[in-house]
């Protein structure tokens, strides 16, 4: 049973450079957007993919770690494709697409694969911080958060980035008792080896 991990945030507050840790050898990164990563080093990148390409990969997985970035952009594409097609049937399919998704990584890798998807957020009227989504049609079939045991939420003070790993009553953050700190520096190869070693699963040091 494969594990997917959600990691929220802003554009600009650290997601993408939160990888900076990771060698080439540790990490696939499935780049929805095709934009060039935000440090220098080279790493495994698969650009411009939708959902078969994905899945094709994660069939026959070659890592233990995977980056979907940015996640939201699957059903962003999904829905400018189909931007012609009237009735809701379009909404419960994009919301079906990425709930299949993360369903054949729980159940369809090994137990120690670990998919990360780096995902926008967007704040809803009432001030709560959450996964963006393509709309309340497609909020209203699916509840991206709640598909994860882990969610994180990056962010930024202009001078540090950082993972927040615990709600404050106003995000979705969320994180087993006692894996993280509240409070976590955004490397994901800190929280990659320390997912690992609370669940006992093969650490991917080298």
């Amino acid at each position: 049973m494969g594990l997917p991990v959600l990691i929220m945030g802003e554009s600009g507050a650290g997601k993408s450079a939160s990888l900076r840790e990771f060698e080439i050898d540790q990490v696939g990164i499935f780049n929805i957007a095709g934009k060039p990563l935000p440090f220098r080093k080279k790493l495994n990148r698969y650009n411009n993919v939708n959902y078969d390409r994905i899945l094709k990969s994660l069939k026959t997985p070659k890592l233990k770690c995977y980056v979907i970035d940015d996640s939201q952009y699957l059903m962003a594409f999904e829905m400018f494709d189909r931007a012609k097609e009237t009735g809701y049937n379009k909404f419960t399919d994009m919301a079906l697409n990425f709930r299949n998704l993360i369903q054949f990584i729980i159940t369809g890798t090994p137990d120690d694969v670990i998919v990360y998807f780096l995902h926008h957020i967007e704040t809803t009227p009432e001030g709560k911080i959450k996964a963006k989504t393509v709309g309340k049609m497609l909020d209203e079939k699916l509840t991206l958060e709640g598909l994860f045991s882990i969610v994180l939420l990056c962010k930024t003070d202009g001078e540090r980035h950082y993972f927040e790993t615990q709600s404050d009553g106003y995000t979705t953050c969320k994180s087993p008792m006692e894996m993280f700190e509240k409070e976590i520096d955004n490397d994901l190869k800190m929280v990659d080896k320390t997912i690992r070693e609370y669940y006992e699963f093969e650490s991917e040091d080298k």
